[in-house]
């Protein structure tokens, strides 16, 4: 038998149940299962053929769908994007629910399946419940809106399209230049069509990680720059860690004594106790590495969109030379650097460090020396900042402190949005790889909970402690309810410092007394999480904090710990700039 009939629903769950994925030898499923919330656009459809079909997808009922997407766009990049959720909801509001987290997902170039109930195919019932009715065209619904944030999007409006846009849907899903939100529409009618399906195309796929390779002329080109270089710096981006090459990178810079320095996406790469390590780089880096690469004759760039933040707006790379590797080759080439090398990260690391080897390449034990006196001077800062003094209100970056000195090595933080990253990119030390798992690409209010969700499911046996200020979390906290239902044990340290803090900084560097950011209903946060069902504190001195934190790991419920933080408290830059149109500015660097 060559085809089997099917609706298009069924045929979409086996399809979906059949994708797996080979990285480096090991195969796996790519698609673990679905988040969702029902509805008319969906449930008598996809929901059906998710209920009775036989197949092995795991299903997240959720609560909200911007933060399922934000809960299955953790996951994957918790997973280096070689394993993803789908996500469904039904028409109208469900549907645009999910725009924000389409954004932020493709914004950071993390793979998501978004499954999205649209209106009938057939018009008989039109105007259906929730559509939009535009007047200038039929074809247009309220799910157009996803195209600008989606890497692949498509409308099934007869069920035999859908062999076509699910191949090409795992095309963008399983490439790593590609990879971001992909949105399949599935209009509520066509989902309950049937048609004859292929065998061929409901068989398992096993999809490669591809990794291209640099061509031999860049290598020696590379090289010649680097001995020619005695003050090189290398950045770390994320594609280090999606392109598993940390501890090859870790080995080629120590080996070559070449400090490295890290972005939000590329954090915990390197790891705090190696000898070149610099922390975070940019806006919100550390001045060790805010300082080498300013003085640097010469910084390789690995796996970096090279966002403002990490270049200054711009500014902070032009006055050395600049090697770039990535994938991508529209971020290997910007900034216009003296050599681009669209290639794999970790097959570009490999070969760079054994053509240095032979050519017995080491930086100088001067610049060694240097980087070492930096590395000790900030350490000495850090453990300034970090140091506990008795105030009216916990000090935030204290509070980030002695979290640090208490989590287990193995324990995962996850913020966003809000002044957080900022103390956390420069100050934070993570145990181990993976470590820290920061949303700042698009830098989405209410993705830290439904995020710390998706980096649970991902990594069960590790600790996951999500930090977030008050704002973000008044935002979306929906996805608590997800993680007790799903026994999803998550540790929330709620910073609360009675509004916007991070932007009432921002006002008031540029001449404002602080203008609507400010919070003036007080909020019994522990009280309110207790209801939900967590275990919570409110710790008001040093010792309730930690005791808080040591029965929060030990707990086997979510946790909440609502900390009462002064504002301003959080660190502020070290020799770095951000460019912020504000009155009487010209808008030039």
């Amino acid at each position: 038998m060559n085809s089997i009939r099917l609706t298009m629903a069924q045929a979409l769950v086996r399809f979906l149940d059949q994708q797996y994925f080979l990285s480096d030898g090991v195969e796996y499923k790519f698609i673990e299962g679905v988040m969702g919330i029902f509805g008319h656009g969906n449930v008598t459809g996809f929901g059906h053929a998710l209920e009775y079909e036989e197949h092995s997808l795991k299903f997240i009922r959720g609560n909200n769908e911007q933060g399922l997407v934000h809960a299955a766009t953790a996951f994957a990049k918790q997973h280096d994007r070689q394993k993803i959720f789908a996500v469904t909801s039904s028409i109208g509001p469900g549907a645009t629910n999910m725009i924000t987290g389409a954004a932020s997902a493709t914004i950071n170039r993390i793979p998501v399946l978004l499954l999205v109930g649209d209106t009938f195919s057939s018009r008989a019932p039109d105007p259906a419940l929730q559509q939009l009715e535009h007047p200038l065209s039929h074809q247009i619904t309220v799910n157009d809106c996803f195209k600008p944030v989606s890497r692949y999007f498509d409308r099934i409006d007869r069920p035999e399209q859908l062999m076509s846009a699910m191949l090409k849907a795992m095309n963008v899903l399983t490439d790593p230049v590609l990879s971001g939100a992909v949105t399949i529409c599935l209009p509520q009618d066509v989902q309950c069509e049937v048609f004859d399906y292929p065998q061929n195309f409901l068989k398992k796929r096993v999809h490669i990680l591809r990794r291209p390779l640099p061509e031999a002329w860049q290598l020696e080109e590379a090289v010649k720059i680097l001995k020619r270089s005695e003050r090189p710096v290398i950045i770390a981006g994320g594609g280090v860690h999606y392109s598993k090459a940390s501890k090859a990178l870790q080995n080629f810079a120590e080996n070559m004594a070449i400090p490295v320095a890290e972005t939000h996406a590329g954090k915990s790469a390197i790891l705090p106790d190696s000898s070149i390590f610099l922390g975070g780089v940019g806006v919100l880096g550390t001045q060790v590495a805010n300082q080498l690469v300013k003085e640097a004759d010469l910084v390789i760039v690995i796996g970096s969109r090279l966002t403002d933040f990490t270049t200054c707006s711009n500014t902070f790379l032009k006055t050395a030379n600049l090697i770039t590797i990535n994938v991508d080759i529209n971020d290997a080439t910007k900034l216009d650097p003296s050599l681009s090398i669209n290639a794999d990260a970790l097959r570009t690391i490999e070969a760079l460090h054994s053509a240095l080897l032979k050519e017995n390449f080491k930086t100088s034990k001067i610049y060694q020396e240097e980087v070492k006196n930096k590395q000790a001077a900030w350490i000495s800062i850090r453990e300034q900042l970090f140091s506990e003094q008795e105030l009216e209100a916990f000090n935030q970056v204290q509070v980030l402190g002695c979290l640090n000195s208490f989590v287990n090595e193995s324990a995962i933080i996850v913020a966003a949005a809000g002044s957080l990253p900022g103390d956390l990119q420069r100050l934070w030390h993570a145990g181990e790889r993976k470590g820290y798992h920061l949303e700042y690409g698009y830098s989405c209010m209410g993705y830290e909970v439904a995020g710390g969700v998706g980096v649970k499911l991902a990594q069960p046996h590790r600790d996951v402690w999500v930090l977030v200020g008050d704002g973000s979390y008044l935002m979306m906290h929906s996805e608590i309810i997800t993680a007790i239902q799903e026994g999803l044990k998550i540790n929330i340290m709620l910073f609360d410092s009675a509004g916007f803090n991070c932007i009432t900084s921002l006002q008031c560097t540029y001449g404002s007394k602080g203008y609507g950011t400010d919070l003036i209903v007080p909020i019994d946060y522990a009280g309110y999480a207790q209801a939900l069902g967590l275990k919570t504190w409110a710790p008001t001195n040093w010792l309730e904090l930690k005791e808080a934190m040591l029965f929060a790991q030990q707990d086997s419920r979510c946790t909440l710990i609502h900390v009462k933080v002064a504002r301003g408290s959080q660190s502020s830059g070290y020799d770095s700039f951000w460019q912020v149109a504000h009155q009487g500015s010209n808008n030039e660097f």
